[in-house]
């Protein structure tokens, strides 16, 4: 497989380049974009490292390379390295096609963490891989990118906290992509070539959580019929990710904060301490304050998770990146199934202006299913119907609030309860009280529903419903 490094420093290049050969790849270099413009027409590249400033300004730079290649070889994998501090111009790169960014001056074992990715993700598409790193890694490189100022940040903080063995507490509603920003800080930190753990709190019985993480002794427990390793032991010289650590008991908190200060743990039925060297994160959707007020959660702990706090921000609040998520989101579906997929302006307009209650993960799947029903052009009927129907109530609360020549406040002005009740009552009202429809609309659950409409006291198809 052929690589190109792009780069006008000669030390730069070279640096890369071997690099690169070491990691099997035939590797040829060129020292300004136009000779890598001449080099793209004269084979087939794989991989292509290309900084971002090439010689003087007159001359062309890297993002001239990008288009280029964009459009002549859209399987070429192309990663921009900058020294100039452009983190939003390389995020704006990654969104208009490139696969990663590399900011200068920047680890070996980056270049070698890039290289993998692309391997792996070429033999995935060739056939079986018999590792699951190029999924990781490409839905990482896929779902990161955003041009916000708010995502800029978070990819900032991520860069900055990599290179460190600090603790970080991952905030944020579900969906956000707290798991994938925790992938992202292993896979840039010196750790990366160790094991990445990902362990949901919330999903382990409350009785097998210990046995989970510090592992058991054979006869410990009913059924523990061997010796079994827990998962902090796995993560050993890696991370392990604990997301919904709120979830958790007081009686284990303990057990885990005890452990991650002494660095050992002691498995269930056990005297014999081992030792871990593991970093932490932490991630959680809940206010991890509140739950501490409310006795919910160890103070020492937080305080012992958190010396890097990362607040994920919901899609709503960064809708500029919504579409360059589902321009990705399209593409990846396009290479798999070979054919190139755009959006409709309408499309666009419903995808900025959807609430997206499920986040990334929502906006995801439904580009995936959009894709798939499209005629290479998603247009509003491909898109599920509760984005569609999103629209029309928008446009109704619109008219709804935007008299105000009676003298009542608009809705603006309205305390948050009422405007609760009147949107629920809305969405009834548009889907002819079908509460499943409704909470469908709503991103909640039936039963979560039926607490708003007593709580409201609303009426559905003309019965007042209310708390009894």
């Amino acid at each position: 497989m052929k690589a190109l490094v792009v780069d006008d420093e000669a030390p730069i290049r070279d640096v890369v380049a071997e690099v690169l050969r070491t990691e099997g790849w035939s590797v040829s270099e060129a020292d300004s974009a136009t000779r890598a413009i001449e080099m793209l027409r004269e084979d087939e590249w794989a991989l292509v490292f290309c900084d971002v400033k090439l010689g003087s300004d007159s001359d062309p730079d890297g993002y001239t390379v990008l288009r280029q290649f964009t459009k002549e070889q859209p399987e070429a994998q192309i990663i921009l390295m900058t020294g100039h501090g452009s983190a939003v111009g390389a995020l704006d790169a990654v969104a208009s096609g490139a696969y990663d960014y590399l900011m200068k001056p920047f680890a070996i074992e980056e270049v070698q963490s890039i290289s993998r990715a692309v391997r792996s993700g070429i033999e995935k598409r060739a056939g079986p891989t018999t590792g699951d790193l190029q999924l990781h890694v490409h839905t990482s490189d896929i779902e990161l990118v955003g041009r916000s100022s708010a995502f800029v940040e978070v990819m900032k903080l991520v860069g900055r906290v990599a290179g460190t063995n600090l603790p970080v507490l991952i905030t944020g509603e579900s969906g956000t992509g707290k798991e994938i920003v925790a992938r992202a800080i292993h896979q840039r930190s010196n750790r990366a070539d160790k094991a990445f753990v990902a362990v949901n709190c919330g999903a382990i019985p409350s009785e097998l959580i210990e046995s989970e993480l510090f592992g058991h002794v054979r006869g410990s427990f009913t059924g523990a019929d061997r010796d079994r390793a827990g998962l902090l032991q796995e993560a050993d010289g890696g991370t392990i990710l604990l997301d919904e650590i709120t979830e958790t008991t007081l009686a284990f908190q303990v057990k885990l904060l005890r452990a991650l200060q002494e660095g050992e743990i002691r498995r269930v039925g056990s005297n014999h301490t081992i030792n871990v060297d593991v970093r932490v994160i932490a991630a959680t959707n809940r206010d991890v304050e509140a739950e501490m007020r409310a006795g919910r959660f160890r103070q020492d702990l937080l305080y012992r998770l958190n010396a890097v706090t990362l607040y994920l921000p919901p899609l709503r609040e960064r809708r500029e990146d919504i579409m360059p998520m589902a321009k990705f989101f399209a593409k990846r579906w396009a290479k798999e199934g070979e054919r190139p997929v755009s959006f409709s302006a309408e499309a666009i307009d419903l995808l900025e202006n959807y609430y997206w209650p499920g986040n990334i993960r929502e906006l995801e799947n439904s580009i995936i299913r959009a894709a798939a029903l499209c005629d290479q052009i998603v247009c509003p009927e491909d898109l599920p119907e509760r984005i569609r129907d999103s629209q029309a109530i928008a446009a109704e609360a619109a008219r709804d609030g935007s008299s105000s020549s009676d003298g009542k406040p608009s809705e603006v002005m309205l305390p948050l309860s009422e405007i609760e009740s009147r949107h629920v009552a809305r969405v009834l009202a548009f889907t002819n009280g079908n509460k499943q429809a409704a909470a469908r609309i709503l991103g909640i659950d039936r039963t979560t529903l039926q607490r708003m409409i007593k709580r409201h006291k609303l009426e559905v198809n003309g019965n007042k419903e209310g708390m009894k």
